[in-house]
């Protein structure tokens, strides 16, 4: 199976590709402003943003499969525009499609969400991730739409570093502001199999544990060994930011549907 995973520079995509070279697979991996360099990943620079590039690309490898993984948080031409650029093309041409959606589309509440909820955005990133779905699910119906949670792993995370920032007192995590982190090997795994299957439709991929930022601080400095009293905490409410806060994601149908087990961010960061 030739493989195109879209957004191959960023944190999930070079581990959808490492997963997908170890598992045999040619892989073909784009970037924009940092170029890929992963042992057995054919790297393309690529604007999503531009359509015609887009579809040249695609036509050009036709892969089997396409992983849609970019975004930019301040940008809704690459978020939403790109995504459904990603999405013409695959359909084009006849690709299986796994687009990476997030939990970012809903407003927050005390209950899970399930996984065909409705998106309820409540600021600009949230509103660009529920058009990239509106816009893939228009184009090809059959396509698989990940909605998954803050991604852990390593130092490389982005959340690991905004929490090491935190416990250095260079900024503050929100105690109201709840997530299910979930593990980047974990997603990536889940992403491949839903690569090699048939589900359509939103699906919730996320840690089964939900937590605070502020509590993610707590276990990221007993991961790594650092003292937790430095730790800087606010309320995203007194900030003033319109945020989403309680996003639980209710993953029981992925938990049963893949092989791949999510694990809690507790057992992901033991000490």
């Amino acid at each position: 199976m030739t493989l195109l995973v879209v957004g191959a520079s960023g944190y999930l995509g070079a581990e959808v590709c490492r997963q997908a070279v170890a598992a045999g697979r040619r892989v073909l991996g784009t970037y924009h402003a940092n170029p890929v360099e992963l042992a057995g990943v054919e790297a393309h620079r690529l604007d999503v943003t531009d359509r015609a590039a887009v579809r040249a690309l695609v036509a050009a490898v036709q892969p089997a499969a396409v992983v849609s993984t970019p975004y930019r948080y301040d940008d809704w031409t690459v978020t939403a525009d790109g995504a459904a650029h990603v999405a013409y093309a695959a359909a084009e041409a006849g690709a299986r499609l796994v687009h990476l959606s997030s939990d970012a589309l809903h407003a927050g509440r005390p209950e899970p969400y399930a996984d065909d909820e409705v998106p309820t955005p409540v600021f600009a990133y949230g509103a660009a991730k529920a058009a990239a779905e509106t816009a893939v699910r228009a184009v090809d119906p059959g396509a698989a739409l990940v909605r998954t949670s803050l991604i852990v792993g390593d130092e490389r995370s982005k959340q690991i570093r905004l929490c090491l920032d935190a416990l250095a007192g260079r900024m503050s995590l929100f105690t109201d502001e709840i997530r299910c982190p979930v593990d980047v090997a974990d997603l990536a795994a889940a992403v491949l199999e839903l690569v090699a299957g048939d589900h359509a439709g939103p699906l919730n991929v996320a840690g089964p544990e939900a937590v605070s930022r502020a509590e993610l601080g707590l276990l990221v400095a007993r991961r790594f060994g650092v003292d937790p009293a430095g730790l800087r905490t606010a309320t995203s409410a007194a900030s003033g930011l319109l945020r989403p806060t309680e996003v639980r994601l209710d993953s029981a149908r992925a938990a049963g549907l893949l092989r791949t087990r999510l694990r809690g961010i507790t057992e992901l960061l033991a000490p």
